[in-house]
């Protein structure tokens, strides 16, 4: 069991001549790495143009959300930021490029801001959420925000393409944090 809360899940692949089989969720396999969340809906979209960028997304209690994403279609920048008050990791993130080839997932428990960057077009994430959406409860952090500070994997002179919705969201000097600190602060992916 890792004590890491943002955890990179790297599912096995059994492949032949046909391709390839794999499972991407096991509650068994999960709960061995300390992931005991009851998912309650899935989630799928997709971002036509490279450098779309979903996030910094969030929601908050009562209604918080783990997330369990991958990625379907193309290649992503996916990130998780630390918003629990009191944790010596507040503010900071983590991130891990997501594809179709990989495979990889990245859990996402409450608590952390999430968000990813298409690396091509038409790119598609799935993700799966242990509650269902509440608009009352939706938050969020800008994406360039500058304490947080992701390195966005954008070229020189590159915008990303945002939603109206992401524009206006507020800093994270303008958050005061309802996601309580477990004790676990936010290391490195593995």
């Amino acid at each position: 069991m890792t004590s890491s809360p943002v955890q990179l899940i790297e599912p096995k692949r059994h492949g032949d001549a046909r391709g390839w089989f794999t499972e991407v969720y096991s509650e068994p396999d999960f709960a061995a790495r300390g992931i005991t969340t009851r998912f309650v809906q899935d989630n799928h979209s997709l971002s036509r143009p490279r450098f779309t960028l979903r996030g910094l997304h969030f929601q908050a209690p009562p209604r918080a959300q783990d997330k369990l994403v991958r990625c379907i279609r193309g290649r992503i920048f996916d990130v998780a930021a630390d918003l629990r008050r009191g944790s010596p990791t507040y503010g900071q993130w983590v991130g891990t490029e997501l594809s179709a080839e990989n495979g990889h997932q990245l859990f996402v428990p409450a608590g952390f801001a999430h968000g990813f960057l298409t690396l091509e077009e038409d790119c598609e994430v799935s993700y799966k959420v242990s509650d269902t959406y509440a608009p009352d409860c939706d938050g969020g952090l800008r994406w360039d925000d500058p304490t947080i500070a992701v390195a966005w994997p954008l070229p020189p002179g590159a915008e990303p393409a945002l939603s109206a919705k992401d524009l206006e969201l507020p800093t994270l000097d303008r958050f005061d944090s309802p996601f309580p600190y477990d004790g676990r602060p936010l290391a490195p992916l593995a």
